[in-house]
């Protein structure tokens, strides 16, 4: 059976593309909300973190109705951290809007996530997006979008993808570059037109594979996934298991259904074959499993996610202002959170270490753990964190790393410094081209080695610079990269910063904090710019005495801090330091608090 009235299509882009933008501009012009209803822009990023970053971070579910079709929607993330995303949310759908600035061009997360919908044979519709931009190059775009297909093997009619002209924040879509558009009925006529409706078996036995789970306090973990064959209603009897077979299959019962209207979930009592569905009621279920017919199972295979390739260590948070701030502050409810994360988020792992208060932790980059980081503090978490670490592998009996393929789009006169400190970071340049005023320089440079990378690469392009990295392979070890040639200044002892210790401290680097803040030993206060650290004394007051001297009683003038963002913080830290993450507060430490014994360890090391 086909159903002509329904079509599952996931939006995929890199970041800052105009995704959930243009995902507004369809909501709004498919009838979804009321004449006089006030809706947020971006308002499929519902979560505080993507409404004040301006990024999509989880893959999220809508649907519009277009001449009686229900189109289902899928808003993905650009951000390569978050591919882990996309790459399990791409069996839920039939085809893809590949959406491509037409500025910018394809970028090294448009290749990813286009690789990924190919190989499922995907059908594809590229919108070439923001053609308003006073920088556009259409024609030439265009032509990348065609050789991008050619190299990631498309098919003959894969090649024939139809391409549209947009303007999401206008609400736009045209078939002639040349001419606007008013309204996005050609985009919605080319989705009826183009992507497959669902096909399949109504009438055998239930098939499910559970692409993404959401979680609720009152009805535990909800499953969301695309039925792929037979119905499912509610109360039914089933057997969930996995196609590995990593875990016994077990009965469980469909106690919720619910299926996807608009930004809302409603209530349904039956779904059949393609409909995107959200089910409640069965515990342990986890992503890639499958929901069967209880009398007849038979697991679906589900797509292989990328490993992750960056490692931290999440341990109790041990410094002399522990538990002041957070409300969950032991191992076990360390433990309990970070497992509960695996249940949501595929590409991440969590493993135990020898010790009890301390985990491993390993993400696709920095930025995804730090968002996890981020979502946790604002939970009420308080927890130490130590510095990223690539993971390393042995292929064919030499050890090998992570490398990136960064893509950095900056003004010419910045183009010597940017590949000069490349060149520090062991990255070796694979193409060159001009764009206009400025340059597209791709690199291979090993994913250590952008540890750190972004102020600086920020600094050398005086802010106009783009940058963005997605994974590339595995290859031999580079040899050592300096993580970082500046030294940490340490405070001396516990209390409260003043002012006349600041005003000596910050003759010796840039602070990280001002006056009022409370300190302990071992806690880092600002940066030197020579190697090695430096124990300073901000608690340090002004020796009183009963003389007036002339010029010694004038205002202390104090250079305001350099405050530090969580990322910030994870880029600063050297080998021998933590971040303490609670949360009011971001504060780095020393791993061995006592300048005493720090200075003991390292007269021995010498």
């Amino acid at each position: 059976m086909v159903r002509n009235d329904l079509r599952n299509v996931a939006i995929i882009a890199h970041v800052d593309h105009g995704k959930t933008t243009l995902v507004d501009g369809m909501l709004k012009q498919s009838g979804t909300f009321r004449q006089n209803q006030v809706v947020n822009e971006r308002v499929m990023d519902s979560n505080d973190i993507e409404r004040e970053r301006g990024i999509t971070i989880l893959a999220k579910n809508t649907s519009v109705v277009y001449k009686d079709v229900k189109i289902n929607i899928v808003d993905t993330p650009g951000h390569a951290d978050f591919g882990g995303e996309v790459e399990r949310i791409l069996k839920m759908v039939d085809g893809v809007i590949l959406l491509v600035d037409a500025a910018e061009g394809p970028m090294p997360q448009t290749r990813f996530v286009l690789q990924h919908a190919l190989e499922l044979g995907h059908r594809v519709i590229i919108v070439i997006n923001k053609i308003d931009r006073p920088d556009a190059r259409i024609a030439e775009v265009i032509d990348e979008c065609y050789e991008l297909l050619m190299d990631l093997g498309a098919t003959d009619e894969q090649l024939d993808s139809p391409i549209l002209f947009c303007s999401g924040r206008d609400g736009t879509a045209s078939l002639d570059e040349n001419v606007a558009g008013t309204d996005l009925i050609p985009l919605f006529d080319k989705i009826l037109e183009y992507i497959p409706a669902p096909e399949g078996e109504p009438d055998k036995p239930l098939q499910m594979l559970v692409s993404s789970i959401d979680y609720n306090e009152y009805v535990g973990r909800i499953a969301i996934g695309k039925i792929e064959r037979g119905s499912v209603k509610v109360n039914q009897e089933v057997m969930i298991g996995d196609y590995l077979h990593s875990k016994k299959e077990y009965r469980g019962k469909v106690v919720t259904l619910y299926q996807i209207d608009g930004l809302e979930r409603t209530p349904a009592e039956t779904a059949s074959v393609g409909d995107i569905v959200c089910i409640s009621g069965i515990e342990n279920i986890t992503i890639g499993d499958t929901i069967c017919d209880w009398q007849n199972f038979e697991p679906l295979p589900f797509v292989k996610i990328s490993e992750p390739t960056v490692e931290m260590t999440f341990s109790v948070n041990d410094s002399p202002f522990a538990g002041k701030e957070g409300k969950f502050v032991t191992s076990r409810h360390l433990r309990e959170r970070l497992f509960r994360e695996l249940l949501k988020d595929v590409s991440l792992r969590v493993s135990e270490t020898d010790s009890t208060d301390s985990f491993k932790v390993a993400g696709r980059g920095e930025m995804h753990l730090s968002i996890l980081i981020e979502n946790m503090r604002r939970e009420g978490y308080e927890m130490g964190v130590s510095t990223p670490r690539v993971l390393y592998k042995e292929v064919d009996g030499k050890l090998c790393e992570p490398i990136e393929e960064l893509v950095v789009d900056v003004p010419e006169a910045s183009v010597g410094a940017v590949m000069e400190k490349m060149g520090t970071r062991k990255g070796e340049m694979v193409s060159m081209t001009p764009m206009g005023s400025r340059m597209r320089v791709v690199f291979h440079v090993p994913a250590r080695g952008l540890f750190g990378y972004r102020n600086e690469f920020l600094t050398d392009t005086k802010g106009e610079g783009i940058m963005s990295s997605v994974f590339h392979d595995y290859e031999p070890y580079k040899g050592d990269i300096p993580r970082r040639t500046s030294g940490s200044l340490v405070a001396f002892e516990s209390g409260e910063a003043v002012t006349y210790g600041l005003y000596n401290a910050q003759e010796r680097g840039a602070l990280f904090i001002g006056a009022g803040v409370p300190v302990y030993e071992g806690m880092i206060v600002g940066v030197s710019p020579k190697p090695g650290d430096l124990v300073v004394n901000v608690c340090k007051k002004k020796h009183l005495t009963n003389t007036r001297a002339s010029g010694s009683d004038d205002a202390l003038r104090l250079i305001p801090p350099r405050i530090l963002s969580l990322e910030d913080s994870l880029e600063f830290i050297a080998d021998d330091e933590l971040v303490e993450v609670t949360p009011k507060n971001i504060r780095l430490r020393k791993k061995t608090l006592s300048n005493v014994q720090r200075a003991k360890d390292s007269a021995k090391l010498k």
